[in-house]
């Protein structure tokens, strides 16, 4: 089969691989209908030590079940399925408490001999904690909204989740990537009254407004916090998301976050040191967040996409198929494209 390959920064190929193969009786097989390209792709897509070897890409997929193992009884043969972007064994004691990013038995796309998710087909290790069986359907707009439960409406939901958020809330979401977008959607979802999208791209940001936020700030540093306060008489948001995970942006979080209130980190930090300090104890700020459990949000988060009364779906911009996915790479790095679609 076909499938993405990253072979060095900013080399991504489509390469000739072997056909995914049962090899435990817990496994499954899902032939992929639908994936996409991450912004956290982008991290190793850029800076792809040249001595590493090779390696298979893409975490966000859904598709239909081709094969299952003697043990599976959670999915069957042609179920429509979605994969959250790690797999997990569903019965250890973390995902029994909806940690499922933490499974004793789980893993990585693309790691340790598991296919990536962007390719033709897909062999899922533990196939009844992993895979989410879905109503059938051939809708396109429904298709995206769905492949968002893999990853980014799953991590909006959980920024917004650990940062609080509550009927009446005042926040502050900082970056207009598809996270950002979706943690603002997923703010406004909880009740969320005042939602300050930090971004400079004015598509994005008007899909923002879309979203929920009530108000954006396009300056950066020193700059945009004094902006975010002053819209706040002074005193900053009660929530804030960071979705962007680069320290300049941790900062204008610190800077724009009230006293007594919660910063939640769900962009990939790109950075080992950061301010803990003075500021963040006297004010007794929060500091929460981390890699999102998608796999525990699916089911709740399902019925609003089925219905319509969320569309996350939204935020793909530009579609392709696997011949062109290393121009998706480029379009999405060039700040081009907001999130690709990748349909095999």
């Amino acid at each position: 089969m076909r499938a993405t390959v990253l072979h060095g920064a900013r080399d991504v190929r489509i390469d000739d691989v072997p056909d995914p193969r049962i090899t435990a009786p817990t496994e499954a097989i899902v032939r992929i209908s639908a994936a996409c390209i991450c912004g956290t792709d982008l991290h190793p897509y850029g800076n792809m030590d040249p001595a590493e070897h090779p390696v298979r890409i893409g975490h966000e997929f859904m598709g239909t079940v081709e094969d299952v193992g003697s043990e599976v009884t959670t999915v069957k043969r042609g179920d429509l399925v979605v994969a959250p972007f790690v797999y997990s064994d569903g019965t250890c004691q973390f995902c029994q408490a909806g940690l499922q990013t933490s499974c004793t038995h789980g893993g990585f796309w693309g790691a340790l001999g598991v296919d990536g998710g962007q390719g033709e087909a897909v062999r899922v290790p533990w196939a009844d904690g992993t895979l989410v069986a879905l109503p059938p359907t051939d809708d396109p707009r429904l298709i995206k909204s769905l492949l968002t439960l893999s990853d980014v409406m799953g991590t909006g939901h959980h920024a917004a989740l650990t940062a609080g958020v509550r009927r009446g809330d005042s926040v502050t979401v900082i970056g207009d990537g598809a996270v950002g977008l979706l943690a603002v959607l997923a703010a406004r979802r909880l009740g969320a009254e005042r939602i300050i999208l930090m971004g400079r791209h004015i598509s994005r940001t008007d899909l923002g407004r879309e979203f929920g936020a009530t108000d954006v700030v396009a300056a950066r540093g020193q700059e945009g916090i004094e902006q975010v306060r002053e819209l706040t008489n002074g005193h900053g948001t009660r929530a804030v998301i960071d979705a962007v995970g680069f320290l300049a942006a941790y900062e204008q979080a610190c800077g724009v976050v009230r006293a007594g209130g919660v910063i939640s980190r769900v962009g990939l930090p790109q950075y080992e040191q950061a301010p803990l300090g003075v500021p963040i104890w006297f004010n007794n700020v929060t500091l929460t967040g981390g890699i999102a459990p998608t796999r525990a949000y699916i089911v709740e988060l399902l019925p609003e996409v089925l219905d319509g009364t969320i569309e996350p779906g939204k935020v793909f911009d530009r579609t392709v198929d696997l011949d062109g996915v290393p121009d998706g790479y480029r379009a999405m790095a060039e700040r081009e494209a907001l999130k690709v679609l990748v349909t095999p």
